[in-house]
């Protein structure tokens, strides 16, 4: 059974990455519409993934014995100032969801709730390639996207990107 702190501050997790999920999906529709299809589809598919991380937090709550209760979802912004300012604000929001799943860890360890801080180490280790990935995509671009040629060639790399069930959720399914 979760304590009530912990299942709360899981339930403002399920929350936040269904945020997540959602600003990908603005920046995925916003870029669609500035007719760069291979970053729309990079951060298409970076939603579906945000969407799944909320999915596999959703079912660890049920598996643990307690309630998921979800609130409404803010309304991510629509419009950004050029691709640099996607790939920016893309970066920042991973920082702040790795702070979000540190701050989880940390009240998991503090209260000797083992099972969720253990569970939750796939998280960490998530936000370290979350991160990563978002710095990769703001060096390339700063090295080559101001170049019509370069944000071309981006553009078709990252339209390559498949979608991969992440492991937690493969297994629970």
């Amino acid at each position: 059974m979760l304590k009530p702190n912990i299942e709360k501050k899981l339930n403002y997790q399920i929350n936040r990455e269904l945020y997540s999920s959602y600003l990908y999906l603005s920046m995925s529709s916003y870029l669609k519409g500035e007719g760069l299809d291979g970053y729309a589809n990079w951060f298409k598919i970076q939603a579906e993934e945000e969407r799944d991380h909320a999915l596999i937090i959703y079912n660890y709550v049920h598996l643990s014995g307690g309630n998921v209760v979800l609130d409404a979802i803010e309304a991510p912004p629509a419009t950004f100032d050029g691709v640099r300012d996607v790939l920016v604000k893309s970066a920042e929001h991973e920082a702040l969801v790795t702070s979000l799943i540190n701050d989880i860890v940390t009240l998991a360890q503090k209260e000797k709730d083992h099972k969720t801080s253990n569970y939750f180490m796939w998280f960490v280790d998530e936000q370290v390639e979350e991160e990563d990935n978002a710095a990769t995509n703001l060096k390339k671009y700063d090295l080559m996207g101001s170049d019509g040629k370069g944000l071309y060639l981006l553009d078709q790399e990252l339209a390559g990107r498949v979608y991969k069930v992440p492991s937690p959720l493969a297994t629970a399914e």
